[in-house]
This record gives C-alpha cells, structure tokens and sequence, in this order.
C-alpha cells in the first residue's frame, strides 16, 4: 500500500538531496512545493536515513516507537503530502548548516502518517460495503410483505401489497360482510355491517402487516426475520355508526322523571324521583367496532340514568322553600282592597318546577289569577254585566259593577314575594279601579231577550264521556258573542289534558278508535254545531268524523282536536248570543246528554232536509296486534248532502239555502291477536281518515 507521501514525482533519479535549494520564504505562494525523492542509503554515507516503511508509520507521535529511527535524509520544509503542507518550527535553515561546514540535514518534518491514512479509507471502504449491502437487502426485499405475515389468520408472506390485498378480499369478503346480531336489553336486531358504518381496510391492513417499499431497518429487518399475525385495519364512517346506535338507544331509552314538590291541602307533599335507563353511547359504539370482523353476536347493557332533580334534592326543597310557602297565608293589597289568600286556596298556584337541574317555585297564573278576582268581588272588583235565566226561562241582564283593575304580571309577582317569606307575608300590587268591560247599558242593548235555538244529543253510559263532555259544557256555558265575534271551541275550551279537567276516552286517529284525553268532546262540539245551524249563524270552520257514528245527526255533526281542528261560528247578526250549556250524566241503565241553547233576538227560521246516501265504499279489515288493540266490526263509507234553509221570521218565503256536503270514509273492522314472537311489525293498511274526539 502506498501512501500520498511515498509516490514519486517529475524529478530525474540522479537528483541528490543535497541539490535541492532551500525554501525560499520568498516564493510565490502560488507555486507549489516540489518534494524532493529521498537518496537512496548506501553503505557510504552511515547517515544516510533508509526510507522508513510506510506500514508502521503512524500519525500519532506521543507513543515512542521500539526502536530509535534513523534520521531521515533532508527534505524540503514544506510538505505537500496528504493532509497538506505543513511547517516544521524547529528545523534550522539549510544555509546556517551549510556555513557550519556540514552537510545541510532537515529534521524530519511532522506529517500525517500513512496508517493513519490507510484506516480512514479502510472505514470509508467498510461503510460504502456495508451501505451497499444493506441497500441490496432493502432493493432485494422490495415491497413485499415479512415471509410469514398474516391478516386477520390470512397468510400474506411474500405478497406484492396489491397481491396481498386481493387475497385479503378473497378470503375475507364473507366474514367482513356477515351481519352482527346486537342484543339490547333482551331484543335482538340483527344489524349489517354496513348499518353500521363498519368495513376493512385492506390497503391498511396490509401497510400495518409491513407492506410497501421502505429503508427503515426495522422494516428490512421484518422482512429477513419473519413477520407478524396483524387484525385486519377497520374503517369505521362516525356518521352511519353513530345513527345507528342513536336509534338503538331511542328504542330502549327510559327518561329519568325529576322529582318534584306539589302543594296539597296547604302542604308541601315530595314527589318521588325515578331512574331511568338507556345506552351509554360511546360506549356501545365502541362494543359494535370491537366485535367487528369475525363476531356474530354483541350485548349492549343499558345503563341507569340519574334525574335531575334526586328525592335529597326534593327533601331540602320541602324543607326550604316548602315549609317557607305553607306557614301560612298571605295578603295582597289593591289599593286598600285586601285579598287574603289561604294556604289550602293557594296551593293549586303554587308549585315547584326544574330549572338547570334545580327546584324552584314559580306561580301557576291562571289559577292565582281566578283566585283574585273571585276574592274581589266586593265593591270595588270590576265584574262585567252578564246574564241569567229566570223562573220562567226568560234571559235577564245582570248589572256590571266597577273594581280593580292589574296588571297579571305584577300580581304573580307579588305573590311569590309573599309567599317565600317567613314574616311579611304581604305584598302590595299597583292597581286602579276601572270600569268593567261589558256595562250594564251594554248588555241592554246586545238585545238577548229570547231562546233562538236550542239541540240535544245523547250518549250511551261510559265515565268518561260523563267526565269530559261535562267538563266542556261547564267552560262553554255562560259564553258571551258578541256582534261580528266569532266563537271557537279550542280556544274557550282549552287543550284537553288533567290539569283541565279532561280524561283519557276513546278517540279517531287514522280510521280507527284509539284512547286519548278528551275522548268524548266531539259530542259537545256535534251539540254546539247544531244549536249554530238552527239559530242562523254562519259556519266558519268544521269537521265531520271521518266514518259516521249513528248517535248523531248524518252530515250536521263535527269533531275536534286540539291544534289540528277546530268548530268555529260568526254571530253574523246584529244582537248578541249567550251560549247555555248543560250535561244530564250517564248511568249503567240510562243515556247521558248534553244541551246548548243559544239566547239572542230571532233574526232566521231554520228549516233543514238531508239527501240519501249515495257513493258507497267498503269497509276492510285490519288486524292489529299492539297492546292498545280494540276490535270492533266496520261499516261502509258514503256521501250525503244536508240543506239549510233560511226564512225571516214567520215568514214562507225562502231567502237562501246552505248545502253542507260529507263524505264519510268506511269505519274499518278490526281484529286483535297477539303479538307474534319473532318481533314482526304490527299488522295495518286500511282506510286512514281525519281524526277526532268521538
């Protein structure tokens, strides 16, 4: 091996050392240093030093060599060896050696030696070595998989990631299409995979299992070395996953019930909260991607859910505010009108309800509200003219007075103020005395003198037709219309629920009878449109059942239902009406009614006829097997026209005539069975139709 220092150069082989010039100081920095061959060592000159072997020269000077070494022939002081030139402080000048008498002989420069050389190109070698082969190993490898990979139980040892992809296809196309059933509390639905979002992703289960072309060592060294059993990479789209489990949770969902305070008989009386339960949506999310590929089966427990408001919540209310608002009464001023109100008159006022998750009192306005003004009845409580019936039947005026007049906001207000106090239980409310709103010479001049109509309708024995058809005459009767008003149902009425009075009974919805609140309120308001169509006033909206029941009048009746329909009339005439209305309940041996009467000044006679039946449709059967199933046998559907015909009164001649056109829709029979036991869907079809009260 020969290093840098030791090639020959340009010079011819007789040139001795001795003729070589010392360095110029001077010399052009830009000319190189020519370094002279060393003489060869003959047996003559003893000091000639013999070429030193490149072999055991080494860079490091500080370790002492075995042997002393012969001083080296003079060599010019620069040195252009391998790590460039390099200045020897220490050696004399040639000519101060020369004027000695001597031969001019250079101390050996200090230079690089040649070992040191030869072991950074050897390390430089063993890398470009090692570098190549490693590269040939990652180049050999390639992109295919570890020899003894495997997805999901699938060997893809070896495999281009395309062809390990089309076998990861092959072999699990039917385990990743296989439906899940998913079992909630006891209910099984049996789900696909696609339901719920779920699929492979087999290009990441392959890049996951070591497949695809890479340099890292980890991933060369898999490859030579074996590989791994992997899962298969599931995809999963949140959207169709969350829906699904959404509506699985909706299925089994139990909403907790807050606890609450009631005021009864002028005691605070708890309310016992309730748990509900359903699924923990995440959770059972991340259930169905687990089992997922390669599970038939998966459980979702539904989990408790805790109210808002717990009983401890309810027992510190009762024991705050509750015993606070029942200490007794309290006093609202108008003016210098007092109003005491008691404990047990209060307490349908008064209440407590959850807001963010807390109790809290609030004030029911309405009953507060009747509550006042049936306490200010005295002499400065405004009451409005009305009227009332005498022995003889005969409509009498009864005299307005004037009273107090307030703002309900302000008397809510007050009477919470009072009510939460534990010493002053009095509130003052703003208040003026006003006039009434109907005086006395009004309702004289409205010219409510006689009975101008008058209709009756029964039903047979049934509770809750005693109930709500009675309760709907109570609100309805005493109703004042006056000149161009126009009366509706819904809004004197009210909504049909508990709170008003109203119980479940039987109603129409969708052809068929079903239960609701307010079953039975179609017979007052078929009662009321009758005692309309007699007395002259204009129809402005009605409805007729959609299959005809035979206790009423054929195409002179109407139904009802809160939001949807509406029987509303105009007092077109020039007089006022006053609407009476009365129930006569059921017994198990005798027929309940009910009678409007409406008292006015006659403007019209009334005469009516009713066409035959024509346009037939048949009933069809339906089979229904929900728990609120009623069977019953149909009948046919028609159409019928109903005339109304108008004369002054006591008059022959025919002034107008009013058809009112019906079509009834077959009643559908139907039939009840249970259940069927593989959870299949409820039986249906038939005839729809408009709903109602019956």
């Amino acid at each position: 091996m020969t290093s840098p220092d030791d090639r020959p150069d340009d010079r011819p082989d007789d040139v001795q050392p001795t003729d070589v010039e010392p360095t110029d100081p001077e010399r052009d920095a830009s000319q190189p240093a020519v370094e002279p061959e060393p003489a060869a060592a003959t047996d003559a000159e003893p000091d000639a030093e013999p070429d030193a072997d490149p072999e055991t020269e080494v860079l490091d000077t500080a370790e002492p060599d075995p042997e002393p070494e012969p001083e080296p022939e003079p060599e010019p002081a620069d040195d252009t060896g391998f790590f460039g030139s390099v200045a020897t402080e220490d050696a004399p000048p040639a000519a101060a050696a020369a004027a000695a008498g001597t031969p001019a002989k250079a101390p050996k420069p200090a230079r690089s030696g040649p070992g040191g050389k030869v072991a950074l190109l050897t390390v430089l070698a063993l890398v470009v070595l090692v570098g190549g082969g490693y590269a040939a190993a990652a180049l050999a490898a390639g992109d295919r998989l570890p020899q003894d990979a495997t997805v999901a139980g699938v060997e893809v040892g070896g495999l281009i990631p395309s062809a390990a992809e089309t076998r990861l296809e092959e072999a699990l196309s039917e385990t990743a299409s296989a439906p899940i059933d998913v079992v909630v509390d006891g209910t099984t639905t049996t789900l696909t995979p696609g339901e719920l979002g779920l699929s492979i992703d087999y290009a990441a289960s392959v890049a996951a299992a070591g497949g695809g072309r890479s340099f890292d060592p980890r991933r060369v060294w898999d490859w030579y070395t074996g590989g791994d059993e992997t899962d298969a990479v599931v995809a999963v789209d949140e959207d169709a996953l969350a829906a699904t489990v959404e509506r699985l949770a909706a299925d089994v969902a139990v909403a907790p019930v807050d606890g609450g305070v009631e005021i009864r008989r002028g005691r605070a009386v708890a309310v016992a909260a309730q748990d509900g339960s359903g699924l923990d949506v995440e959770d059972a999310a991340a259930a169905l991607v687990a089992v997922y590929p390669g599970g038939d089966e998966v459980t979702l427990d539904p989990v408790d859910v805790e109210p808002a408001v717990s009983d401890a919540d309810v027992a510190d209310a009762i024991a705050g505010f509750g015993a606070t608002a029942t200490s007794g009464p309290v006093v609202l001023r108008f003016g210098g009108n007092p109003v005491r109100l008691t404990t047990r008159q209060f307490d349908d006022a008064l209440r407590m309800t959850v807001e963010d998750g807390a109790l809290v009192p609030s004030v029911r306005r309405k009953p507060l509200l009747a509550l006042v003004d049936g306490a200010t009845a005295g002499a400065d409580a405004p009451v409005d003219a009305t009227f009332r019936l005498t022995s003889d039947g005969e409509p009498r005026v009864v005299p307005a007075k004037p009273g107090v007049t307030y703002r309900p906001a302000a008397v809510t207000s007050a009477f919470l103020t009072a009510v939460s106090s534990d010493e002053d239980r009095t509130a003052r409310v703003r208040a003026k005395v006003a006039e009434p709103e109907l005086t006395t010479k009004e309702a004289r001049a409205l010219g409510v003198v006689e009975e101008v109509s008058s209709f009756t309708t029964e039903w047979p024995h049934a509770d809750y037709r005693n109930t709500n058809i009675g309760r709907a005459a109570e609100l309805v009767d005493g109703t004042l219309l006056l000149p161009g008003e126009t009366f509706s149902m819904n809004d004197i009425v009210g909504e049909r629920t508990r709170e008003n009075g109203f119980t479940e009974g039987f109603i129409i919805s969708n052809g068929i009878l079903v239960e609701d609140l307010g079953g039975g309120v179609s017979q007052m308001a078929t009662t009321l449109f009758n005692a309309m169509f007699f007395a002259g006033l204009e129809d402005v909206e009605h409805k007729p059942h959609s299959f005809y029941i035979s206790r009423y009048p054929i195409g002179r009746e109407a139904t009802v239902v809160w939001g949807a329909l509406d029987l509303r009339f105009r007092n077109n005439t020039d007089h006022g009406v006053w609407v009476r209305s009365s129930t006569t309940p059921s017994t198990p041996s005798s027929s309940g009614s009910v009678t409007v009467t409406m008292y006015s000044t006659k403007t019209w006679d009334i005469t009516t006829s009713t066409s035959e039946r024509y346009d037939y449709t048949a009933p069809t059967t339906r089979t229904l097997t929900t728990d609120d199933c009623y069977a019953y046998t149909g009948s046919q559907g028609f159409s019928i026209d109903v005339y109304r015909y108008f004369r002054e009164p006591g008059q022959d001649e025919l002034v107008d005539t009013e058809t009112f056109h019906t079509v009834y829709t077959p009643q559908d029979s139907v039939v009840c069975e249970a259940p069927p036991s593989d959870n299949g869907g409820n039986g249906g079809g038939g005839n729809g139709g408009g709903g109602g009260n019956n």
